[in-house]
């Protein structure tokens, strides 16, 4: 994808760049976490009491999400799609976005489909409310397509 200055937003790192990136970027969390954690928990209840202590503990969820769809991706792909269906893997997505699109498409499997149930029994109508619409899919690679 290009940006107005014509430059790419999409960075290409070498392999042992990106391995040292992960290692540096799991010690930070692993050491910063509980610290941000605890402000932000005593910041939101401050701020909007448990209301705001629910949204934190939302964002935060979200953000596992997007986490656990680029890490499960290949499992997800091989578990829970059929030939064709829209593939997990996108850094700005949820797993239940892409499981929605999926469902709207017919393209899961029966264990996905398993999975869409549970989920549903837990918030009515999950996967469909979950669907973003103006995620940029990437390809293969893990370029997003133009």
């Amino acid at each position: 994808m290009k940006t107005k200055n014509n430059q790419s937003s999409e960075r290409k790192a070498k392999p042992f760049i990106g391995i040292l990136l992960f290692i540096i970027s799991i010690i930070l969390f692993i050491t910063t976490t509980p610290f941000g954690l605890v402000y932000g928990m005593g910041y939101s209840i401050y701020k909007r009491f448990l209301k705001g202590l629910g949204n934190f503990y939302l964002e935060i969820a979200i953000s596992i999400d997007q986490l656990g769809n680029v890490i499960m991706q290949h499992i997800l792909n091989a578990l829970w799609l059929k030939k064709g269906g829209y593939k997990f893997g996108n850094k700005d997505e949820t797993i239940s976005s892409v499981l929605g699109k999926n469902e709207l498409q017919n393209t899961l499997t029966k264990f996905g489909k398993f999975v869409v149930y549970i989920l549903d029994k837990i918030d009515e109508g999950h996967v469909f409310n979950s669907i973003d619409y103006y995620v940029e899919q990437k390809n293969s690679y893990g370029d997003i397509q133009l």
